[in-house]
């Protein structure tokens, strides 16, 4: 029927960019329908795609040439869900590109009248049917398109690359371009330009505003399919599968066949296979490092002499033009394996047989988002070398367990002799202290001493806590031991008890306590005989959260317990797009050049993910996205680069190359930072810059009334407020957790070194450092800077410095005095203003670790040492001394400011004490004074005398300290009282 109309119109749908993940899954599933004239079209669906594509032509009749100008064309986005509910407040964005020309055609006179035709009723009924009958037919298609492998990928992305015409040279001679709609140049289809800096809305090819909002989805609740956030990087993979030889008889049981990939200077080969010839290895070549447009693949026979020798003789070779190997991008199916004859070269004196032989294997080029690419040999990470691979890791799940010591009971007490005693018959005094020793693992914590004599002896009484962290999967037994330290120094094991962990009740809050239970205690000479028995409280607390990392970077703060978890807020997406001017750390080729081999760990919550080890370059791309649910906004992102020296030897250690922390509170949602940032490392000759890294990070959050709530919520589970831990406790227990997860991912395969751990946890905060008590010293400096600015700009005020400014402030006293019920109102406005204008000069990238807020450049060699001096010193002991004179000089510094600060409030506490009667009766006698004032003057005018008498003029006032000033310094304090 369009062949036969005089004008059609055209409107070929292209693609779409950065749509909003609608599934729940952080993906989309798009199709675009457009309507114009009363007709309706549709494009398939492009499934789990957030960058569809789909480069459809949809043609529309013309009935009126007149009136076509004045026609609506509108162009919706749906999303593939029936059972999905589209909210008017729902979030949308994305970009969407269109083609819209119209094509005059001259008809065929039969033809014309033809059309001319009204169309019969029985037509008109067929057509109604085929347009109800779209939607029926929707269901159908999506099977097929799925199961549809597009054998066009070549073309499409040599298509992708090409410039879009011009107006003018778009369509043939006979079409009239009248609406030429085309994409601006910053949003080409190359994917790898494309850097959104934002969520917002972008209409593009004129379309209208309204009908692009209609279309688009709603929040972003997984990470999208097409990792957005990082660059496609091109591979060469090849698979190679299998081998068929033609002649199987002359083939030697102890032969093994390989196969050997060479591509210019790039040779590799596969594992060695006996006689069922079957590899299935992928090769992974980064197409940016290969050196020839032609890759040789070619087959040998190996077979071990008389002599043990083992001589290889070639079956053939294959041969491909790399420019002819087509592309493939996920989703699209993996290419199958063909058969391809090996071509048998005569001048090869080690050649053998007759030729004809054939092997599988399938060649394509792709990027690091393809299946294969995680199990390839991979040229730039080394090949298939573990510890070089991109690599998950999970920390371990962390409880509290809650040991209460309450008493024990009929123990069973060695007579022991008094030390250095001749005499055995005499029995030690009738004073007797019990200690219980609890151990989980390699914890150890001790009760305090219990003291009993007479009848209660043998029953001593602590009902004390002691808190251990146990890792899943537990340890087997929790050990208590009771001990009898009646002899000072020297202890004796009475009996112990072992506890099952696996057994232990689990609590989630503080309403009921678990059941307290008995344990026979067993000991004596063979070990297994009854000394007592002991009653114990014990439980695995699930509703607290396991500090395992330091509190101000802490990265998850959820609770044990399953019971209590809440579902996430958002999406942390993190993509570690490469790094530049890395310096060299190690040296390769005997010593006679520095290299490099960096990698990348990302820490959020317990997830770790580690990215491949890019070997010997300096300026490494690895293009790795990878993402992390949020369920606290104020949280921190660790990123940590390093250099692997663990692929070379397991003894050797990886070395620290830079450290970054974006806290996700900073961040605006659904926006895409793309910043470069400085890696700096703390080392005993100073700080060194080591490079910079490239990192992408959006953080999504699908619901701004969860994220406003998650504020108003307290940071940490309910247990840490209602049965708190101390500060002391809670340091030690800290550690631990440190330690345990140290533990457990140095003993993963591939390790997560220890040194790496450490480094990414800061397990080393609570160290003595010379250099960070500078950093917090100025730290509490800038604060109190503010109001020192305060107090120097009072002072001002009160000495006239700029009389109109000091006439204001009189103005404003008055305003106060006479209305002092717009006091609140104007200090809230005049500081909402403040904060809003200071809105523009927020800052828009995320925040990094500061060296100069670190004090590392002003630091010494000497104090830098001593912060990386382990426990205990290692150091000569003229050097500790020196060092040890220093902090004695520094605490001696301190020590005066903090008798100072007690002196004021001491001399406070005297005024109402009568420490010294004269003071405190001149006080007595003038807050009587003040009283009978004070009912008889009106406040408003004791604040308008009062502020004039502080603002008076410079002529009005003495240099000498005021009466209240020589009163209260006058006062006495407990300093003379210490010796």
């Amino acid at each position: 029927m369009a062949e036969s109309c005089g004008r059609k119109l055209v409107v070929e749908v292209c693609n779409a960019k950065n749509l909003m993940p609608k599934d729940g899954q952080g993906t989309a599933s798009a199709y675009a329908i457009v309507d114009f004239d009363g007709q309706r079209r549709r494009t398939k669906t492009k499934f789990r795609d957030l960058n569809p594509e789909w480069d459809e032509k949809l043609e529309f009749l013309v009935h009126d040439k007149e009136t076509m100008e004045s026609e609506m064309l509108e162009v919706n986005l749906y999303n593939d869900k029936k059972t999905e509910k589209r909210s008017v407040f729902s979030q949308i964005k994305g970009e969407l590109g269109l083609k819209v020309y119209y094509i005059d055609e001259n008809p065929d006179p039969p033809a014309a009248e033809e059309e001319k035709k009204p169309p019969t009723e029985e037509e008109k009924t067929k057509t109604e049917e085929k347009v109800e009958a779209v939607p029926e037919k929707e269901e159908e298609k999506k099977k097929e398109e799925e199961e549809e492998k597009p054998k066009e990928e070549a073309a499409a992305a040599a298509k992708e690359q090409e410039e879009v015409p011009k107006p003018e040279e778009a369509p043939p001679a006979e079409v009239h371009s009248e609406k030429q709609q085309q994409q601006p140049q910053q949003q080409t289809n190359n994917k790898e330009n494309l850097k959104p800096e934002s969520g917002d809305v972008v209409v593009v090819g004129g379309l209208n505003e309204a009908e692009l909002l209609r279309s688009l989805g709603s929040g972003r609740s997984r990470s999208s399919s097409a990792d957005d956030l990082v660059d496609r990087m091109p591979f060469l993979y090849v698979r190679v599968v299998k081998v068929k030889v033609k002649s199987e008889e002359s083939v030697v049981p102890s032969s093994s066949f390989y196969a050997k990939l060479v591509i210019g200077t790039h040779s590799i080969k596969t594992k060695k296979s006996q006689s069922d010839k079957d590899w299935d290895q992928v090769f992974a070549f980064d197409k940016e490092g290969l050196n020839s447009t032609s890759l040789d693949l070619s087959v040998y026979r190996a077979e071990i002499s008389d002599s043990d020798s083992e001589t290889s003789c070639c079956l053939g070779t294959v041969s491909f033009d790399l420019q002819e190997v087509p592309k493939r991008v996920p989703p699209d199916s993996p290419l199958a394996p063909q058969w391809y004859t090996l071509d048998l070269e005569s001048e090869n004196p080690s050649s053998s047989g007759s030729g004809g032989n054939d092997v599988m294997l399938a060649v394509w080029f792709g990027t690091q988002t393809d299946e294969a690419f995680q199990e390839a040999w991979q040229s730039d990470s080394g090949g298939l070398i573990p510890e070089t691979r991109a690599k998950v890791y999970l920390s371990p799940k962390l409880w509290y367990l809650r040991l209460t010591v309450i008493q024990t009971q009929d123990l069973q007490l060695k007579q022991l002799s008094e030390p250095n005693s001749n005499n055995n018959n005499k029995v030690r005094s009738p004073d007797h202290y019990y200690v219980v020793k609890a151990q989980l693992g390699a914890q150890v914590f001790k009760t305090c001493r219990s003291r009993t004599s007479g009848s209660t002896a043998n029953n001593p009484t602590w009902n004390e806590d002691l808190v251990f962290v146990a890792a899943e999967p537990f340890e087997p037994f929790l050990v208590v031991t009771v001990e009898d330290v009646s002899n000072g120094q020297q202890s004796s094991s009475v009996g112990h008890a072992k506890i099952q962990v696996a057994s232990i009740e689990r609590r989630i809050d503080d309403h009921t306590d678990p059941k307290s239970r008995w344990f026979n205690l067993v000991g004596g000479d063979d070990g297994t005989s009854y000394t007592g028995r002991i009653h114990v409280r014990v439980c695995l607390e699930g509703g607290y959260h396991v500090l395992d990392e330091a509190a101000h970077v802490t990265s998850d703060v959820r609770a044990s317990s399953k019971q209590l978890a809440k579902p996430p807020i958002g999406l942390l997406e993190v993509g570690i797009r490469g790094a530049t001017n890395l310096m060299p750390v190690k040296t390769k080729d005997n010593g006679t050049r520095g290299t490099i081999d960096a990698y990348v760990v990302a820490k959020y919550g317990p997830k770790w993910v580690r990215t491949r080890t890019i070997m010997d370059r300096f300026s490494p791309r690895w293009n790795e996205q990878y993402t992390w649910d949020v369920y606290d906004p104020c949280t921190v992102l660790t990123i940590g680069v390093f250099d692997n020296g663990r692929y070379i030897s397991k003894s050797e250690k990886d070395v620290r190359i830079g450290k970054i922390r974006v806290r996700l509170s900073t961040l605006d949602s659904n926006r895409i930072y793309i910043n470069s940032y400085p890696l700096t490392v703390l080392l005993p000759n100073g700080a060194n810059k080591m490079g910079d890294i490239e990192i992408a990070v959006r953080f999504t959050c699908p619901s701004w009334l969860s994220l406003i709530q998650a504020y108003t919520c307290p940071m940490l589970p309910r247990m840490h407020y209602v049965r708190p831990m101390g500060p002391a406790q809670q340091d030690i227990l800290r550690h631990t957790a440190m330690k345990i997860v140290t533990t457990r991912l140095a003993r993963s395969e591939p390790a997560l070194g220890q040194e790496v751990v450490q480094f990414m946890l800061d397990s080393d905060t609570h160290v003595w450092s010379m250099r960070r008590s500078k950093a917090n010293w100025f730290r509490v400096v800038g604060c109190l800077t503010r109001a020192a600015t305060l107090a120097r700009w009072l002072d001002g005020i009160r000495t006239w410095v700029h009389p109109p400014t000091t006439m204001l402030v009189h103005v404003a006293l008055i305003a106060i005095a006479v209305c002092p019920n717009l006091v609140l109102p104007t200090v809230f406005m005049y500081a909402f203003l403040i904060i809003l204008l200071r809105f523009r000069c927020r800052q828009r990238v995320p925040l990094n670790i500061d060296t100069r807020l670190s004090y590392v450049e002003a630091v010494s060699l000497d104090e830098l040492d001593e912060e990386f001096d382990g426990f205990p010193t290692t150091r000569s002991p003229e050097q500790v001394r020196i060092r040890y004179d220093r902090l004695r000089a520094l605490a001696g510094r301190a020590q005066i400011l903090l008798g100072d600060v007690a002196a004021q409030g001491e001399r406070l506490e005297a005024l109402f004490s009568w420490k010294d009667p004269r003071a405190t009766g001149i006080f007595v006698v003038f807050c009587l004074f003040a009283s009978l004032m004070f009912y008889a003057v009106p406040f408003k005018a004791f604040v308008l005398v009062s502020g004039f008498y502080y603002l008076r003029h410079p002529r009005f006032r003495h240099d000498m300290p005021s009466i209240p000033v020589n009163v209260f310094k006058r006062l006495p304090s407990l300093s003379d009282q210490i010796m």
